[in-house]
């Protein structure tokens, strides 16, 4: 069983950072895909970025530039790092798994990030 627990989230002024944390418990593989997702208030759930065994990186339009993700597959964790917040990244960040080997995709519980003055 996979267990994915995030951190990181809270509030921070408009241009501000945050380092979103997902941390894997149970059996992964370095070949997984790990990704970030959100869902803001009234609307659907959207992917905000990928990363691949082999680097490969996706983002949204709306964060190229500002979000970088990245993995670190000795700890089993990812991260989302996020810079000049906007009030639009106001949302649940949720992290992702997919496993390489099938048989679902994991969620973590999510975290609450707020970008207000």
């Amino acid at each position: 069983q996979v267990e994915l627990v995030e951190s990181g989230g809270g509030l921070v002024q408009p241009g501000g950072s945050l380092r979103l944390s997902c941390a894997a418990s149970g059996s992964i593989f370095s070949l997984d895909t790990m990704g970030w997702y959100r869902q803001a208030p009234g609307k659907q759930r959207e992917m905000v970025a990928t990363i691949t065994s082999g680097g490969r990186r996706n983002y949204i339009d709306s964060v190229k530039g500002r979000f970088t993700v990245s993995r670190d597959n000795a700890k089993k964790s990812w991260y989302l790092q996020m810079n000049s917040l906007k009030p639009e990244d106001t949302a649940v960040y949720y992290c992702n798994l997919v496993p390489v080997l099938g048989g679902g995709v994991y969620w973590g519980q999510g975290t609450q990030v707020t970008v207000s003055s």
